[in-house]
C-alpha cells in the first residue's frame, strides 16, 4: 500500500512539472542525485540521446528537484532572518536508496507475500549490501518491532525472525523475551519459560521480564495441579 503511495506520489509530481522549464541546475546536481538514490547514471537515462522515448525516471527526478525546491523556499519563508537553515536535498529521504522505505516495511511485505524464509534471506542481502551506510536501520529493534508485529497471528514466522536478530545481537534480552511470548502463542509453555530466564540472565533486574515469567510459571503450576 505504502509503495503505490509513493508511485503515485512520483506520477503526480512528474504530471505537474510536465509543463514546467527543465531545471537549470539539474545537469550541475545528476551526479548528487546519483549518488543519493544509490544508483548509476542508466537509471534514468535509458534512451539514446535524441531518440525520443520516454524517460519516466527522468521526468521524475525533475517533479522531485522542483519538490525539494518549493520545500526549501518555503522552510526558508518561514525561519527567523539569519537563522542557518538544513536545506533538504535528495539523501534526505533516499539516503542511498531509489525508492525510500523503512526497512521493516520491505520485510513485512515479503513475509506476507513470500514467507519468513524469504524475508529473512532479504534481510540478509540488504545488511550485507547497505550495512554501514545510511539507507537502512539494521538496529536491534528492527526486527523486533517486526516481530512483536506478527507474534499473535504467526508466531512461528516471529520466532525466525527474532532468532535471525539473536544472531546478530545475542545480548538482546527483549529478543528472547518476545521469543517467550511468541511461544506462549503456540503453547509451549517449557520454550517460553526457557527464553525468558535466558532474558534474565542478560537483565536480572528487569521487573518486566520477571513479572512475565512469574505469572508464567504460576499459570503453570496451576494447571499442572488440575
Amino acid at each position: 500500500m505504502r509503495t503505490n503511495y509513493i508511485v503515485l506520489l512520483w506520477l503526480g509530481l512528474a504530471a505537474a512539472a510536465a509543463a514546467q522549464t527543465q531545471p537549470a541546475d539539474l545537469g550541475k546536481n545528476m551526479q548528487a542525485i546519483a549518488q543519493a538514490l544509490g544508483v548509476s547514471c542508466d537509471y534514468c537515462h535509458v534512451a539514446e540521446r535524441g531518440s525520443g522515448k520516454p524517460e519516466p525516471n527522468k521526468d521524475i527526478a525533475r517533479a522531485m528537484m522542483a519538490m525539494t525546491r518549493d520545500i526549501n523556499a518555503k522552510i526558508q519563508a518561514a525561519a527567523a532572518p539569519a537563522t542557518d537553515i538544513e536545506q533538504v536535498q535528495c539523501v534526505t529521504c533516499h539516503r542511498g536508496v531509489p525508492v525510500p522505505r523503512q526497512l521493516s516495511e520491505i520485510l513485512l511485505q515479503t513475509l506476507k507475500n513470500q514467507g519468513a524464509a524469504a524475508a529473512i534471506e532479504q534481510y540478509r542481502g540488504l545488511r550485507k549490501q547497505f550495512y554501514g551506510r545510511q539507507a537502512y536501520d539494521f538496529g536491534e529493534n528492527t526486527l523486533l518491532g517486526l516481530a512483536q508485529q506478527i507474534a499473535s497471528s504467526r508466531p512461528s514466522d516471529s520466532i525466525a525472525l527474532l532468532q535471525l536478530n539473536l544472531e546478530f545481537y545475542p545480548r538482546s534480552a527483549a529478543s528472547y523475551a518476545e521469543i517467550g511470548f511468541a511461544y506462549t502463542r503456540k503453547l509451549d509453555d517449557d520454550s517460553a519459560i526457557a527464553n525468558l530466564e535466558k532474558a534474565l540472565e542478560i537483565e536480572p533486574n528487569n521487573g518486566i521480564i520477571q513479572g512475565q515469567l512469574e505469572q508464567l510459571k504460576s499459570y503453570q503450576r496451576a494447571r499442572q495441579r488440575r
